[in-house]
């Protein structure tokens, strides 16, 4: 069989003026093209052309000049069609379209713009309030907007770095493949470590939020059940959109960490729910009741089934920016502004907590170990930038919007604004009947999702280690134990999703967003003798920010 080009390019009944039009564009169409009547319809067929033939040959010529493993000799671009224009041409004379190719699953810009909004659309969308409080309202806004040009441009980098490789066939390389190239076996078990750090760290913040989810759900569904008034017992405003501040006694101005004592006992004062209370904790019992529904689920062989609920995920985040706008158009804004100093009501613009905020967003904007992936699928790649920064604008302005309007929209006074919440949620009673489906949305789309990100946890770990997925039910389910138990802790004894997501993001976009990114680029640049001081100037501070983004997390 031959693999030969698509006839529309420059079929033989096209007249002068459409033939001059084609040839002036030699870029766009190759040399060679199986005739109109050779593709197979409903007529009789010839034999294999001409033109096939000479096309047969050349490549025969090339695959006898090196072996398949050696790139430097393979057959030139102007030689083998484009993927899109592939035929399978068949000694009896005809010509197939190849049908499930991979063109045929190629995505529009819209598609693939939006698959990577809903990627990085994960937790971190909870906590951009919280980390603008830490910053300050001014502050934040200023480092989410430049946070996410520097996320935009290191991803950037990564998308371009495969085809920046010379004389070697990268095209179903990922980002890990790249720094073994440049860095060797460092390179490639570094990149695996630090994009575990991400997978793991993600993984212990579900867990944490699925805890905390299914404890106000199961509250919800109690409190209504049996008739039960929990606003006596919980600090905040009075009204049918109720505003809670769950730890009254948070310093204003200072850096709080939670009370596990006071989150025990958080809606457990009631004497009529005593037996409730007890085995419906948030940090004693639901976080073991978890381990029943999903360990087994982690222990499957393939992920697939539960591939098929991540249109969950953009439905939970639209419902989110819908929830928030409602509440923000019912509580009005609540906004003065103290450029340095504290008030008892209000923090200021500019606060010497911003790092916290870095962390979150390194995470929130994080996408770089997925997007030559991500890319791969998208129907026109000379639109592969333009796309990325849509994208990135479009998850910039998602969380701004959510951001700014929780933040304005917290009733201060008489609350506090330092009381928001690293899981802006939990600013809202259990009772709420719009934050219970949020939270009942959320729940089930975590469900369905953690299982698949220990599938890709194992996936790259077994795979390295032991060069195979699966190896055996005993060692997936030894890896599955230490990860559920890692959720486990971090739930029981120190639920505070804001600074699991500071330090996983600081610590996996130290090496995947800004040392690896700004070393590949630079060596690429400079083996290209291209490589200049302003460039090498600004990758170097690209290299201290992340070392200063991880550093200033211990000292928050």
């Amino acid at each position: 069989m031959l693999v030969y080009k698509k006839p529309s390019l420059v079929a033989k009944a096209q007249g002068d003026t459409d033939r001059l039009l084609i040839l002036s564009r030699p870029k766009d169409i190759l040399p060679f093209h199986v005739e109109p009547k050779n593709i197979v319809e409903d007529d009789p067929q010839e034999r294999v052309s001409a033109e096939a033939a000479i096309l047969n040959s050349r490549v025969h010529y090339y695959s006898r000049l090196t072996g398949s493993s050696d790139r430097l000799l393979s057959p030139p671009n102007h030689v083998i069609p484009r993927p899109e224009e592939i035929y399978i041409y068949s000694p009896l004379g005809t010509a197939f379209k190849v049908t499930g190719s991979d063109q045929s699953s190629k995505n529009p810009s819209i598609i693939t713009i939006f698959a990577i909004w809903n990627t990085m659309m994960g937790t971190s969308i909870l906590s951009i309030p919280w980390g603008i409080k830490q910053a300050g309202f001014t502050l934040g806004i200023l480092i989410l907007i430049f946070t996410g040009l520097l996320m935009l441009y290191c991803c950037y980098v990564v998308l371009k770095s495969p085809k920046a490789i010379p004389y070697v066939d990268t095209s179903d390389w990922e980002f890990p493949d790249v720094c073994r190239y440049y860095f060797g076996k460092f390179g490639q078990w570094s990149s695996l470590f630090f994009s575990m750090v991400s997978l793991i760290g993600a993984m212990v913040v579900y867990w944490v939020l699925m805890s905390n989810f299914l404890f106000n759900t199961g509250q919800f569904i109690h409190n209504y059940a049996y008739n039960v008034n929990m606003s006596d017992s919980e600090f905040g405003t009075n009204g049918s959109d109720r505003v809670i501040c769950p730890y009254p006694n948070t310093d204003p101005g200072g850096n709080f960490t939670i009370s596990t004592h006071y989150l025990d006992n958080s809606g457990n004062d009631t004497s009529d729910v005593g037996s409730f209370e007890h085995w419906w904790s948030k940090t004693n019992t639901i976080p073991f009741y978890l381990i029943i529904l999903l360990l087994p689920l982690l222990c499957f062989h393939s992920a697939s089934f539960f591939a098929r609920f991540t249109f969950l995920g953009t439905i939970s985040v639209i419902y989110l920016i819908a929830l928030v706008t409602v509440k923000a158009v019912h509580l009005g804004f609540h906004l003065e502004f103290h450029w340095f100093d504290t008030t008892q009501f209000y923090v200021p613009e500019f606060r010497l907590l911003f790092p916290q905020l870095t962390g979150v967003l390194t995470l929130a904007f994080f996408i770089h170990n997925c997007i030559i992936t991500l890319m791969k699928s998208n129907k026109h790649q000379e639109n592969n930038v333009r796309d990325l920064s849509v994208a990135y604008l479009l998850v910039g302005l998602t969380y701004l919007y959510v951001g700014v309007l929780i933040f304005a929209a917290f009733p201060a006074p008489p609350l506090f604004k330092d009381c928001i919440e690293p899981n802006f949620l939990d600013n809202f009673p259990s009772s709420d009947v719009m934050v219970f489906v949020a939270r009942t949305f959320l729940l089930f789309q975590m469900i369905t999702v953690y299982p698949l990100l220990g599938y890709l946890v194992r996936v790259q770990m077994m795979g390295q280690i032991f060069g195979n997925h699966y190896p055996s039910f005993f060692h997936v389910l030894a890896l599955n134990i230490l990860i559920v138990g890692a959720g486990v802790l971090m739930a029981k004894f120190y639920p505070n999703i804001g600074s699991i997501i500071r330090f996983s993001g600081a610590t996996c976009g130290l090496a995947l967003v800004f040392v690896f990114p700004a070393l590949v680029h630079m060596i690429s640049l400079r083996r290209q003798g291209l490589l200049r001081w302003p460039s090498a100037l600004f990758h170097i501070c690209l290299i201290l920010l992340g070392i200063a983004n991880l550093l200033g997390q211990f000292f928050m």
